[in-house]
């Protein structure tokens, strides 16, 4: 047997968007299940999201700290953000959120894992990208706003992060499955056989 993931979509009867945020959105569907019963589902839609596992030459990830919200914490994260715009290049949007948030460039690009954050719940797909061969970034500093603006950088070992993931310390998902996919990789076959930075992305298609 195949262990592997694979599209389906069972037949929806009635659709709604009870709610519309600047962002996302809340969907409800009546499905259709194998016995032929009807139910509602409700999920968040969301566009989609980029994320950047940047490692140094002295095997050191740029994280960054920012307050979330709706979970009350400020959490260790990796550079992420939104897919803005329909069909974007992931990576053009990983090299953006890369320097606006920590003002720093890199020359090695790969993809490191593809994910679906809370299927359960949300629709949203998160492409993680190894970013290697790291340089300060040209010009001046993105300027921040808003939780941006409280954020704090490090880099800290790649070994130290995954203690942090398994004793409990560290809750980001992409932080947890980037840092933990690393350490797979690089015990693996290495960084090398790692998918090229512009792999297909069936769940966020885009043009090269």
């Amino acid at each position: 047997m195949t262990i592997k993931d694979t599209p389906e979509e069972w037949r929806v009867t009635a659709t709604e968007t009870p709610f519309r945020g600047n962002k996302t959105s809340v969907r409800t569907d009546d499905v259709v299940m194998p016995d032929g019963s009807v139910v509602k589902r409700d999920y968040q839609v969301h566009p989609g999201s980029v994320a950047v596992l940047a490692l140094d030459e002295e095997g050191r990830v740029l994280v960054l700290r920012q307050y979330r919200h709706p979970v009350r914490h400020k959490l260790w994260e990796i550079p992420a953000g939104l897919l803005d715009v329909p069909g974007e290049n992931p990576l053009h949007a990983a090299q953006r959120e890369l320097y606006e948030e920590a003002h720093v460039k890199a020359e090695d690009w790969r993809v490191l894992t593809d994910v679906y954050t809370t299927p359960g719940g949300c629709d949203e797909a998160v492409r993680i990208f190894l970013a290697r061969d790291l340089s300060a970034a040209d010009g001046e500093r993105f300027e921040v706003a808003e939780e941006e603006a409280d954020m704090e950088l490090a880099r800290v070992p790649l070994e130290e992060l995954v203690s942090g993931v398994l004793a409990g310390d560290l809750h980001n998902t992409c932080l947890v499955v980037g840092v933990l996919s690393a350490v797979a990789a690089r015990a693996g076959e290495g960084f090398d056989a790692l998918r090229e930075a512009e792999a297909p992305w069936p769940a966020r298609p885009f043009e090269a």
